[in-house]
């Protein structure tokens, strides 16, 4: 029997976790399946509309905010016991950022012709995810922590 977030109510079973951090796993990419989709949507519309025209940075950026709404709605559709795997999927993601931060604070060291905004900015996302990823860890190990047992 498939196990749906809905009955992925505190407290989960032991045995129950894996499923139910599946089950929201699939929500979570069908919402990103339907924001894809209406992303591909608007940009054929817009497309058609303007014959083409339209500015790039726009067409990214309206993304970015399609995005943010996304995000917000998965977020907050997730049942309180998963949000801990979930901490651990955004430090998983936090980590790729820091990989991306550490390319462009290096450019300078690969290439002679290298941005000195790019290095400016890949320095504050490389502490910021930093930041990111200590912090998740300490909160992921707080709430591990309440359902220990005592000792």
């Amino acid at each position: 029997m498939a196990v749906t977030p809905a009955d992925c109510v505190a407290p989960i079973p032991p045995g129950k976790a894996a499923e139910c951090a599946q089950a929201a796993a699939h929500v979570a990419q069908q919402a990103a399946q339907a924001a894809q989709d209406y992303a591909d949507a608007a940009s054929a519309m817009v497309g058609a509309a303007t014959a083409g025209a339209i500015d790039p940075f726009i067409f990214r950026f309206a993304i970015f905010v399609l995005a943010i709404f996304v995000g917000y709605y998965v977020v907050w559709s997730v049942t309180p016991a998963l949000h801990t795997p979930l901490m651990s999927v955004t430090n998983a993601i936090s980590s790729v950022i820091v990989v991306g931060a550490l390319l462009a604070v290096g450019v300078g060291a690969v290439a002679e012709a290298g941005s000195g905004w790019a290095r400016t900015f890949g320095f504050i996302a490389l502490v910021l995810a930093s930041v990111n990823i200590f912090g998740g860890f300490l909160v992921t190990q707080r709430m591990l922590a309440m359902y220990q047992k005592r000792k």
